[in-house]
C-alpha cells in the first residue's frame, strides 16, 4: 500500500455519445475528494483525472449534459495511465460494435495497471475479450445478457464491484462494477487500496456515503419499489410501512389501514406490486435490518426486534431467503466483528 505519491496517478475515463454521466463524474469526484482530504493533511494530490473520447471536445451524455473530453483516446499515452475506467450508458451498444475501441481496450489491458468498467461498460470489456476467465458484474438489468452472450465470464450478479487488490476474490488488474452509483463504491475501493481505510473513510464522510455499502446488487431496494398504475391507492401505506416495521403488519391490519377488505387488498397489492403483502413486508424488514446491522451498538437480537422479526432466528431465515447469507455473516462482512456472536 502506498503512503506517499510523488507523481499523481492518472485516472482516465472514456466518454462517448449517450454515456451515463454519473458513471464518469461519480468516480472522478471520489478521486478529486481524495485530493481534497490529502490537501487538508498537507500532502500532495494523489490523482489526476481526465476524460478521453473519440475527439477532444464536448460529449453528449444520456441525460443531455455535455462533458468535455480533454483529448481523443488515440492521443493518450497508455504507458502513463494508472487506471482506465470504461463507463456504461445507452451508447454501449454502438461501442460494442466499434472495433477501434475494442482494439484499444485490448491494448490497454496489456499496458495499464488497472482497467475497470462502470455499469454496462462491462459489456464493452466483455466484447473486447478482456473479461474472459475473470469474475465480473454489471448492472442488474444486464446480468442475464452478459451471462448469456459471454459464457467464458464468471458472472457475479449480486456484487457491487469485482475490484479486489488482494487478488483473493478477483483480478486486481481488470475489474467491473454493478452500475451507476456502484462506480462510486468502486472508486472508494481503489482509494482504500492506494492509501488505506482512513483516507477512504474520510472521502466517504465528505461525500456523505458508506465506505462499504450494505448489500450486494440487491441494489433495487425494497423501499424503492416503483409505483405504477393504480398503485397510488397504496402510496400512503407504502410510505408508512418503513417507519412502523415493529407494528402489527398482518394482512388484516394492512388491509384495514388501506381501507379495503383483506381479499381486495391482497388482490390489488399483488397486481400492483407483483408480490404478496407478506413478501413485500419481509423485503422491507430485511432492507431495514441490513442498514441497522452496520450500527456497532446494536446486537443482532435488537435488530430483529426493531425490524419486527421478534426473534433472531426469524431474521436469519429471512436473510437466507433474500440475501443467501445469515445476519452474522452479513455483519462480519461489514466489519462488525465485535458483535458477530451477540444475540
Amino acid at each position: 500500500m502506498s503512503v506517499a505519491v510523488e507523481t499523481p496517478k492518472l485516472i482516465v475515463c472514456h466518454a462517448y455519445d449517450d454515456v451515463m454521466s454519473l458513471d464518469i463524474v461519480g468516480p472522478l469526484q471520489v478521486f478529486g475528494s481524495a485530493n481534497d482530504e490529502l490537501s487538508v493533511l498537507g500532502r500532495p494530490k494523489a490523482y489526476e483525472g481526465i476524460i478521453v473520447a473519440e475527439n477532444a471536445g464536448p460529449v453528449q451524455t444520456s441525460c443531455g449534459l455535455r462533458l468535455y473530453a480533454d483529448m481523443g483516446w488515440r492521443e493518450l499515452d497508455l504507458s502513463g495511465v494508472d487506471t482506465l475506467l470504461v463507463p456504461g450508458g445507452n451508447g454501449v451498444v454502438h461501442m460494442m460494435q466499434h472495433k477501434p475501441i475494442l482494439d484499444w481496450v485490448q491494448r490497454a489491458e496489456k499496458i495499464i495497471p488497472r482497467l475497470g468498467s462502470v455499469c454496462s461498460g462491462a459489456l464493452i470489456l466483455a466484447e473486447a475479450g478482456v473479461l474472459d476467465g475473470r469474475m465480473a458484474t454489471t448492472h442488474w438489468s444486464r446480468c442475464d445478457q452478459m451471462a448469456r452472450d459471454f459464457p467464458a465470464i464468471h458472472m457475479m450478479g449480486d456484487r457491487l464491484h469485482s475490484y479486489d487488490p488482494t487478488g483473493i476474490d478477483g483480478d486486481p488488474h481488470v475489474f467491473t462494477s454493478a452500475g451507476v452509483t456502484a462506480g462510486i463504491d468502486l472508486a472508494l475501493a481503489i482509494v482504500e487500496a492506494d492509501f488505506g481505510r482512513s483516507l477512504a473513510l474520510s472521502v466517504a464522510r465528505r461525500l456523505v456515503m458508506f465506505l462499504k455499502r450494505p448489500g450486494g446488487q440487491a441494489q433495487f431496494s425494497a423501499y424503492l419499489t416503483p409505483e405504477s398504475g393504480s398503485t397510488a391507492r397504496l402510496s400512503s401505506l407504502l410510505e408508512w410501512l418503513p417507519a412502523n416495521l415493529a407494528s402489527d403488519l398482518s394482512l388484516e391490519s394492512l388491509a384495514d389501514r388501506a381501507g379495503m377488505t383483506p381479499r381486495t387488498f391482497s388482490r390489488v397489492f399483488s397486481r400492483d406490486l407483483g408480490m404478496s403483502p407478506a413478501r413485500y413486508v419481509e423485503r422491507v424488514r430485511v432492507e431495514a435490518a441490513r442498514a441497522l446491522l452496520q450500527d456497532e451498538t446494536l446486537t443482532i437480537s435488537r435488530v430483529a426486534d426493531l425490524c419486527g422479526f421478534r426473534h433472531p432466528e426469524t431474521l436469519r431465515r429471512a436473510f437466507q431467503r433474500h440475501l443467501s447469507v445469515s445476519p452474522q455473516e452479513y455483519a462480519e462482512r461489514f466489519a462488525r466483528k465485535a458483535l458477530v456472536g451477540a444475540t
